[in-house]
C-alpha cells in the first residue's frame, strides 16, 4: 500500500524544522519544496542521512518543482516573510499574501484534494488567501496559530507552577496576534482549574506574556521568527487528519453561525479528523470573554478586507 504523502512549501527554518518533525513521527512520505534553487534538495538529504540514527523510515525528497508534490493528502504552507524586531505580523500582509497566493494555486493545481494547513503570518488574513484562490470546501483550508498560541501559554503555565506541562490542558480564541483570547476558565491542570492554583495577577502576566510571545522570540533572534514549536504544531495537526485522531485541538478555522462571527476564519477550538475541520466547539463565553473575541475577530476582518483590495 503506498504511504500517505505530505508536501511542505517553504524550506526555511519552519519548513524544515515541520519536515523534521513529521520525518520522526513517520506518518507519510515528505516533500520539501522551496523557489530558492537546491535548498530544499540540501536539507532533505540532510534529514534522510539523520533518518538511521533518528530510526524513521520515510522518504524525504527536496524540490522545487510542484510537480513533485502532486496528490498530497496534506499541504502544509510555510512561505513567507519572518518577522524582524518592531514588525507586527500585520506588517508582512501585503508582500506574504501574494506570495501565499502563488503557492496555494500552485499546490492545489497538483494536489486538488488535499487537506491545507497555512503556517505564515499574519495567519489569520493568510488562511483567508489560502482558502479564497483554492476554493477548497472551507473545511480543508486552516490555520495552525491555535496549537503555537496554547503551546505557549500551557508552557508558561508550566514554568510558573513548576508542574508538567504534559498535564494542563488549554482553549484559546481569537486571531494570532496581540488580542488573542487565552481563557483560564476553560484551563486545567491535571483536571484542576487553573483558578485553583494560581491567583488573579499571575494569570493576567502568563495571558499577557501568551499574547506577546511571538515578539519575545523575535527580539530574542533579532534575524528571524520562532519555528520549533510553530513547526511542531502543524506536526500536531497533521497527525490529526493522517490518524483520523479526532482531536479537539484549537487552530484557525471558518465559522459562520458559531460564536455570532458571521463566515470568517479565526482561532477556535476544533475536533480534527480526517475530513479536516470536522466541527467548531461553540463554548458558552462570558460577556467580557465574548467582548474580547469581538475585538479581536474585528482586528482579523480589518486585514482581510485589505486582502480584498489586493490584486491576488
Amino acid at each position: 500500500m503506498a504511504r500517505r504523502k505530505v508536501s511542505i512549501i517553504g524550506a526555511g527554518n519552519v519548513g524544515a524544522t515541520c519536515a523534521h518533525w513529521l520525518g520522526q513521527m513517520e506518518l507519510a512520505d515528505i516533500v520539501l519544496l522551496d523557489i530558492v534553487d537546491s535548498l530544499a534538495a540540501g536539507k532533505a538529504l540532510d534529514l534522510s542521512e539523520a533518518s538511521p540514527v533518528g530510526k524513521f523510515d520515510v522518504q524525504i525528497k527536496g524540490t522545487c518543482d510542484y510537480a513533485d508534490t502532486a496528490g498530497s493528502d496534506i499541504v502544509i504552507i510555510t512561505s513567507g516573510l519572518p518577522r524582524k524586531p518592531g514588525m507586527s505580523r500585520d506588517d508582512l500582509l501585503q508582500k506574504n499574501a501574494r506570495i501565499v497566493s502563488e503557492v496555494t494555486r500552485n499546490a492545489v493545481a497538483h494536489s486538488p484534494d488535499a487537506i491545507l494547513i497555512i503556517v505564515s503570518n499574519p495567519l489569520d488574513a493568510m488562511v483567508y488567501v489560502a482558502a479564497k484562490v483554492s476554493e477548497l470546501p472551507k473545511n480543508r483550508v486552516m490555520g495552525m496559530a491555535g496549537i503555537l498560541d496554547t503551546a505557549r501559554y500551557r508552557s508558561f503555565i508550566a514554568e510558573a507552577l513548576h508542574v508538567s506541562v504534559t498535564d494542563i490542558q488549554a482553549i484559546l480564541l481569537g486571531g494570532h496576534g496581540d488580542d488573542m483570547v487565552p481563557l483560564p476558565r476553560y484551563t486545567t491542570i491535571g483536571a484542576v482549574p487553573l483558578t485553583e492554583l494560581m491567583d488573579e495577577p499571575l494569570i493576567e502576566a502568563v495571558v499577557d506574556r501568551t499574547r506577546k510571545g511571538g515578539i519575545e522570540i523575535v527580539n530574542l533572534l533579532k534575524t528571524g521568527s520562532a519555528y520549533y514549536a510553530p513547526a511542531a504544531g502543524a506536526a500536531e495537526m497533521a497527525e490529526a487528519f493522517l490518524k483520523d485522531k479526532r482531536r479537539i485541538l484549537c487552530c484557525c478555522a471558518f465559522c459562520d453561525k458559531e460564536y455570532g462571527i458571521g463566515g470568517r476564519f479565526i482561532g477556535v477550538p476544533v475536533i480534527l479528523g480526517a475530513n479536516g475541520v470536522e466541527k467548531v466547539i461553540e463554548l458558552d463565553l462570558t460577556d467580557s470573554e465574548k467582548k474580547l473575541l469581538d475585538e479581536s475577530v474585528a482586528h482579523v476582518a480589518a486585514l482581510t478586507a485589505k486582502v480584498d483590495q489586493m490584486a491576488i
